[in-house]
């Protein structure tokens, strides 16, 4: 029965990693709060706010929170309407700059953090023009800086960086 028990302890342990790590993807923001700019998560996808209007509902009713936004990663539109007062989650969003080594012909990127790590698992953006721009200035020969943006878990070539 020992081995059992040291197995059940393994097991909690790695679900409490998994929750620790969810947890930490998002923070509460108060719906009245969001401006434009902020950063919401609509849907579990993660949003950047591009409209807010708040609406009063009758004459006991609470004020609502009317939020268009932009998902960061497809640009798909969201809308939610929520109480003012109501908590909503907002992705913790990372940006990085990464330089670029190398792209490969399949697409994927080489790049390099500021520690000389490198890592291969980013691929060119889905946004055609500014995959071009960054072959472009690659093909150049300039130095390239790819700003990767990360939230949800999910992360995504959004711009790039040239030194003059």
């Amino acid at each position: 029965s020992n081995s059992f028990c040291t197995l059940l302890g393994i097991m909690a342990d790695e679900t409490f990693e998994n929750v620790d790590a969810g947890a930490s993807l998002t923070v509460p923001v108060q719906a009245g709060q969001l401006r434009k700019g902020d950063f919401v998560c609509i849907n579990g996808f993660p949003c950047k706010v591009v409209d807010v209007s708040t609406s009063k509902t009758g004459k006991h009713g609470h004020a609502k929170a009317n939020i268009t936004a932009l998902d960061v990663f497809t640009g798909k539109k969201y809308e939610e309407v929520a109480p003012t007062s109501h908590s909503l989650p907002a992705p913790v969003v990372k940006r990085s700059e990464l330089m670029l080594i190398d792209v490969a012909e399949d697409g994927h990127l080489s790049l390099m953090d500021d520690a000389n790590n490198t890592r291969d698992d980013l691929m060119l953006p889905n946004d055609q023009e500014l995959a071009d721009r960054i072959k472009a200035a690659f093909d150049e020969g300039k130095d390239v800086q790819i700003i990767v943006m990360s939230a949800m878990g999910k992360e995504c070539v959004m711009d790039l960086k040239t030194a003059q």
